[in-house]
């Protein structure tokens, strides 16, 4: 083993430290991500990908007689789409404000499409709006753990599962994010909510045990936030609680 002297690059990570914060970023990684494919003069990208986009497979296409995309044709070389898909998962790292768009172009990896890489590429185009973004660990000590979660019924027009997302901070640095489809079909909004809620506090369990383990200080009641007003009262429902309330 080797002293290197104070953290400044690892593995496509770059830190940049102060008294006040440390922030994780990959500033580097994304310009060679840009000049690998070509991007370097293309116009960057205000939103990751297009609100209103339902991407879907050919056969989807030819099932449902969607005529709208005759040009969408499917591609055979898929190999490229991979590997920028797996370089698009890294980035994630520190880069949550894209772990949706990337979660939902992780469905094709083998049914791809033009529209799949093109809306790809649009995602690199975003991250080359602002290549230094990353994540900023505070360095005040504060212990409350607050976590925020949504979910969005139905959202994959292919099987019509619901979407997960929620982040976690401790004090005022982001710890925990996730952006997945969930495991079975939901027949209301409110039971998708719910089951966000499932998610987020079980990453939370986890993390309590992790922060447990290493000595860190918790304050509790833990604070979960949800636009969802069924599931905030099918929550608080005392008939459903079997263990000790912790969450507030």
């Amino acid at each position: 083993m080797k002293d290197l002297g104070e953290l400044k690059y690892f593995l496509g990570i770059e830190f940049a430290k102060s008294q006040k914060s440390i922030l994780m970023h990959q500033r580097k990684y994304i310009l060679e991500l840009i000049s690998e494919l070509g991007l370097g003069a293309a116009k960057p990208a205000t939103i990751p990908i297009e609100a209103n986009i339902k991407l879907t497979t050919k056969e989807y296409d030819e099932h449902t007689s969607n005529s709208s995309t005759t040009d969408d044709e499917a591609l055979t070389d898929i190999n490229k789409y991979q590997r920028l898909l797996g370089k698009l998962l890294y980035l994630t790292i520190t880069r949550p404000d894209k772990a949706y768009s990337v979660q939902t172009l992780s469905q094709f990896m083998q049914k791809l499409k033009r529209s799949h890489l093109e809306a790809a590429q649009r995602v690199v185009r975003y991250v080359k709006n602002q290549p230094g973004q990353g994540i900023l660990l505070s360095s005040k000590q504060r212990h409350t753990t607050t976590a925020y979660c949504d979910a969005d019924w139905a959202a994959c027009p292919i099987t019509r599962k619901s979407i997960t997302g929620f982040f976690i901070k401790y004090g005022s640095s982001l710890i925990s994010w996730k952006s997945k489809k969930q495991s079975t079909i939901s027949r209301s909004s409110a039971e998708s909510e719910y089951r966000s809620i499932a998610s987020t506090i079980a990453e939370l369990v986890w993390i309590l045990g992790i922060f447990k383990d290493i000595g860190v200080k918790v304050d509790l009641p833990l604070n979960i936030y949800t636009d969802s007003k069924t599931t905030i009262q099918i929550a608080a429902n005392l008939c459903f609680m079997n263990e000790p309330n912790i969450l507030k």
